[in-house]
């Protein structure tokens, strides 16, 4: 049963059923209220579709809403060594907070291409799955268990592949279910197909003269290839001073997914390169079910109500 949290919690990384999470936004309003978020960002891939019922539901709970998304883009600065030995772009997430609303703003703009991209994806990477044995999974499949056809993401392709081939994958369970996205889905697995070819200049361009703020979201995840703390404190000072001179104003250092340590030594880089230590759970719901709204996959979470403060102040 959920429970109230004595004090302020904020969670500024979540997703609904209108990308990749499990909670409609309502559903998810109401457990941040169950659990005593005091603040929240819904930050669905690729659309702020989301946000009107969310906004209700959270006016009606009392609980701050912060106007979110998540984007995948790619970062031409950092190249990646693929599995096949070639040099490419960087697929990179972002999180933007204060988005504007309007359709015909230039950064919904970009969203409605991203979304675009993403069809296209997932109609690429059903063909690949087909190949490579899942002859059951089809778009049709994937729809059904999204809602419709562009809220399709990877944990929807993941789902379908336990559920129509276990024989392949294994049996639905929480090490099989990591396991797909490792050796599958992943940007090094037997089946990754990227996104987009959008880069982050790009799409942060889009949002000039508007209120929006971005922060690179699981730094770690996107740029670095281990968690040791001596291998972070190498790579990671470089990323952000280059993050920062392409417009970004946070690093996701509270990331729900990283130990305390972890995020200590994340906050501390973050704060020597001038930029805002922003976080969250990454929460989808049943999708992943090791990850708690507000406290992260480890329970110990706390994302600061001052970093609320300082990107409101930008």
């Amino acid at each position: 049963m959920l429970c109230r949290y004595a004090g302020a919690v904020i969670d500024l990384h979540t997703h609904s059923s209108f990308s990749d999470g499990s909670d409609t936004p309502s559903a998810l309003a109401k457990k941040a209220y169950e659990l005593g978020i005091s603040a929240i960002a819904l930050t669905d891939h690729d659309t702020t579709a989301s946000h009107a019922e969310m906004s209700n539901a959270c006016e009606r709970l009392g609980i701050e809403l912060v106007s979110g998304v998540e984007v995948s883009l790619r970062d031409n600065e950092f190249p990646k060594r693929r599995p096949d030995g070639s040099i490419g772009a960087r697929n990179v997430h972002v999180l933007g907070y204060f988005l504007p609303l309007d359709a015909a703003h230039p950064l919904q703009r970009k969203l409605d291409s991203l979304r675009g991209d993403r069809d296209v994806r997932n109609l690429a990477l059903v063909k690949v799955l087909n190949e490579k044995g899942f002859d059951r999974l089809s778009l049709d499949y994937l729809a059904q268990l999204a809602g419709n056809e562009h809220s399709i993401g990877r944990p929807h392709f993941a789902r379908a592949m336990l559920e129509l081939h276990p024989e392949i994958v294994g049996e639905m369970n929480n090490e099989n279910w990591a396991r797909i996205f490792i050796e599958w889905l992943g940007s090094d697995g037997k089946a990754y197909v990227p996104k987009t070819s959008m880069s982050i200049e790009e799409f942060i361009g889009a949002a000039k003269d508007s209120t929006a703020v971005f922060s690179i979201a699981h730094p770690l995840v996107n740029y670095v290839d281990s968690m040791s703390p001596t291998e972070i404190q190498a790579t990671v000072p470089r990323v952000l001073e280059s993050l920062r001179s392409r417009g970004f104003h946070g690093v996701e250092a509270y990331y729900g997914g990283t130990s305390e340590p972890i995020r200590k030594l994340m906050v501390k880089l973050t704060r020597d390169a001038g930029m805002i230590p922003t976080g969250g759970s990454d929460y989808h719901g049943s999708y992943k079910s090791d990850v708690t709204l507000g406290f992260g996959k480890s329970g110990d979470l706390r994302v600061p109500n001052e970093v609320l403060e300082e990107l409101k102040a930008l």
